[in-house]
Parts: C-alpha cells; structure tokens; sequence
C-alpha cells in the first residue's frame, strides 16, 4: 500500500497557519465592508457569525483582529474595531 503524500491534505487538515489567514482574511472583508461603521470585537464577531450562540469563533477572530493590528491594517481605538488608512486604499484599488 502506497503512502500517502504529505502535501496531499484535504480541507481539514489545514495547518494553523492557513486558518489564521484564513481568519484574519474574514475579519478584514468584514471590518472593511462595513466601513465607515466601527464595531467592538463581540460585534464584529456577531456580524460575522451571524449571531449565532456558539462561542467558540471568538478566540479565532479576537486572534485575528490581534496579528491584522500588527500588521497594520487594522487599529483597536477606544475598544472599536477600524482599518487603517493603508487597509481603505487596498480596498478600493482592489475594487476599481
């Protein structure tokens, strides 16, 4: 029997790396979508579960309003979400 190939991974078997970007992509689609509203983080992660009672994607997209802030796309001012600058020109040059 053949071993399976270690670059064959199926959509479960994502490393944690590829989830956080995936995270932090969702979080960033959703913050700039709904600009020029701010949210808090449990707003936003609302938003983005769609108010569902499961609170567990919490960590996850708290996580990745964390490393977008790092990168700088991406600021938490008086406990509200908001893009920075460089994130809302990315949006609209990728929009135009």
């Amino acid at each position: 029997m053949a071993d399976r190939d270690s670059t064959d991974r199926g959509p479960s078997d994502r490393t944690n790396h590829e989830e956080d970007l995936r995270d932090q992509s969702v979080v960033l689609t959703q913050v700039l979508a709904l600009y020029p509203a701010h949210l808090t983080i449990p707003e936003l992660v609302r938003e983005i579960v769609g108010g569902s009672a499961d609170f567990g994607p919490d960590d996850r997209y708290e996580r990745a309003v964390g490393d977008l802030c790092g990168a700088g796309l991406l600021n938490l001012a008086g406990g509200l979400v908001v893009p920075t600058r460089a994130a809302l020109h990315f949006y609209r040059l990728d929009r135009d």
